[in-house]
């Protein structure tokens, strides 16, 4: 059986990247770019005004000395009129310098009287002038292939006209349910029937890290019925099953999967909760195969499928952050496999502080709801006391 470290490992060894297409800028908003973008020209365009005020000659300018007011320059104009010695040029803010200026005074910094302007302070050649390609220069790499593009990207983009980007592909996951004991959400389920809460669950996490979540329905707890929906499957990027792959009489995932002509990877990993989970391929194609407790397919996707599906959207980095939190309440846990307990995480006089989210049996999900992380506590030993420190993963947002 696989520890944790070499399933997650292996997962990942066998998920590529998908392809690349072309989309317009707020559509490749949270997405990976895929080329080096290199900037067409320099950033600024031009010599430009920081500040609503004068241009000025800043050998010109004295504390208290008067200048001339001989011409306004409002954002989106300009002039090539320059400023003469002993004048000043009205200038808003994204405004060219004129010719012959090298400084702007404010104009909170003067005292305006008819077509006279009384400087008041210190003036310091290049005062308040953005200068052409400070910030960015004309051929410069201004995104590398595999940056995630945030509303800053994206604002960048605009900037150098980019309305077409290169983006990684976002993958097709499709969502089988299994089981004849589930309903779907809407139904009134009877006494021996469950609702079917994990394929939305397992949707609602993928549209959370940018993929297509494609729910199957359920599987029924027969050969046809699974064939028919594995087969449907298959026919997308991925494949993510709830429930099925245990040792039942009518668990039939892998079986079925194993006709179809995936090949398995592993099954089992010594994890506490989803020890049954199982990975395979179709090609390059991942299969995942989850447990059917709520919790557990919820972990599981977070700790397999998760950085295996940001590996296949171009992400670099693909795990959650962790931090070392001190636990406030003492465990108990299986000798020999890894554990992940749900916590609460807090931070006391700057320090990460640890608390479980309640009752950790895996169909007790008020507890998922109540964490913002999982204690990750490792195979040996068996009990961890109250105020030791232990690895926790963040959950709850992407990184890229």
């Amino acid at each position: 059986m696989l520890s944790f470290q070499q399933a997650r490992q292996a997962i990942l060894d066998h998920v590529t990247k998908l392809g690349v297409e072309r989309v317009g800028l707020l559509e490749a908003t949270g997405r990976i770019v895929a080329e080096d973008i290199v900037a067409p020209w320099g950033l600024p365009f031009w010599d430009n005004s920081a500040m609503d005020g004068f241009a000025v000659r800043h050998a010109d300018c004295s504390t208290g000395g008067t200048l001339t007011i001989s011409g306004y320059i409002p954002a989106g104009g300009e002039s090539n009129d320059p400023v003469a010695p002993g004048t000043a040029m009205r200038i808003m803010t994204g405004a060219p310098i004129p010719p012959g200026a090298d400084a702007v005074v404010p104009f909170e910094e003067t005292t305006e009287k008819g077509d006279q302007v009384t400087i008041h302070g210190v003036v310091k050649k290049g005062d308040h002038i953005r200068v052409q390609a400070e910030d960015i220069c004309c051929g410069e790499h201004i995104l590398s292939a595999g940056s995630l593009l945030r509303p800053a990207e994206i604002g960048l983009l605009a900037t150098f006209n980019k309305v077409i980007v290169p983006v990684y592909r976002r993958p097709r996951v499709a969502i089988l349910a299994t089981g004849d004991e589930l309903v779907e959400p809407g139904t009134s389920p009877s006494s021996s029937q469950i609702i079917n809460c994990n394929s939305f669950a397992v949707a609602a996490a993928l549209k959370e890290i940018g993929a297509e979540p494609v729910i199957l329905g359920i599987a029924r707890d027969n050969r046809e019925s699974h064939l028919q929906k594995i087969s449907e499957g298959l026919k997308a990027d991925a494949l993510i099953t709830s429930a099925g792959v245990s040792a039942g009489d009518r668990d039939l995932v892998r079986d079925i999967l194993e006709e179809l002509g995936v090949e398995s990877v592993f099954w089992k990993i010594d994890i506490k909760p989803g020890r049954p989970t199982a990975f395979a391929t179709l090609g390059s194609k991942p299969i995942f195969s989850l447990p059917g407790n709520p919790v557990s397919t919820m972990i599981t996707f977070e700790e397999f499928v998760k950085p295996a599906l940001l590996k296949m959207m171009g992400h670099t980095s693909v795990l959650q952050p962790t931090v070392r939190a001190t636990l406030r309440d003492g465990i108990k846990k299986k000798s020999g496999r890894t554990q992940f307990m749900r916590v609460h995480v807090t931070i006391e006089n700057g320090r990460y502080t640890a608390t479980t989210s309640g009752d950790q049996n895996t169909g007790i999900l008020k507890t998922m709801i109540r964490a913002n992380g999982l204690a990750i506590l490792p195979a040996p030993p068996d009990h961890i006391q109250a105020g030791e420190q232990v690895d926790v993963q963040l959950i709850g947002s992407t990184y890229a």
